[in-house]
């Protein structure tokens, strides 16, 4: 637990990062039983899953699987090892069940929205949005 008041509790998780050590993600319980969990920079892990665990909304940072493959060789070494894609984040959310997957951090490269959605939805079936900064879901 790193914050706690009347109105939420703050807990945070170890995430792998490549390299860092220090890499978190959080999840954050109100006092009305809802519950939000932020990936943070993240690969594919399953400390992600365990926080969710069916919790209400999960903001998870992604990568555009296909502009990826436009990448050169040395920041797809990167990337692979520091973030995660498309279908990983589908695989994570499948497997910690939120009531609404919310995409942020999306890299894009030279994708559209539309198809990182669809990358997604390929492989998770339930609720998910790309957000925007200042929105609302």
């Amino acid at each position: 637990m790193v914050y706690r008041d009347a109105n939420v509790t703050v807990t945070a998780f170890r995430v792998p990062h490549g390299d860092f050590r220090d890499a978190f993600g959080y999840r954050f319980d109100t006092s009305d039983g809802r519950s939000i969990v932020i990936s943070g920079d993240t690969g594919p892990t399953d400390a992600v899953i365990k926080a969710c665990n069916g919790c209400d909304v999960l903001v998870h940072e992604v990568y555009s699987t296909s502009g990826f493959q436009r990448r050169p060789a040395e920041w797809q070494r990167y990337h692979a090892r520091y973030h995660t894609s498309a279908s990983e984040v589908a695989e994570v959310a499948t497997k910690a069940r939120p009531g609404l997957l919310v995409l942020t951090h999306q890299l894009l490269w030279g994708s559209s929205d539309a198809e990182l959605l669809a990358e997604v939805v390929k492989g998770y079936a339930g609720r998910v949005v790309s957000g925007r900064d200042l929105g609302v879901y």
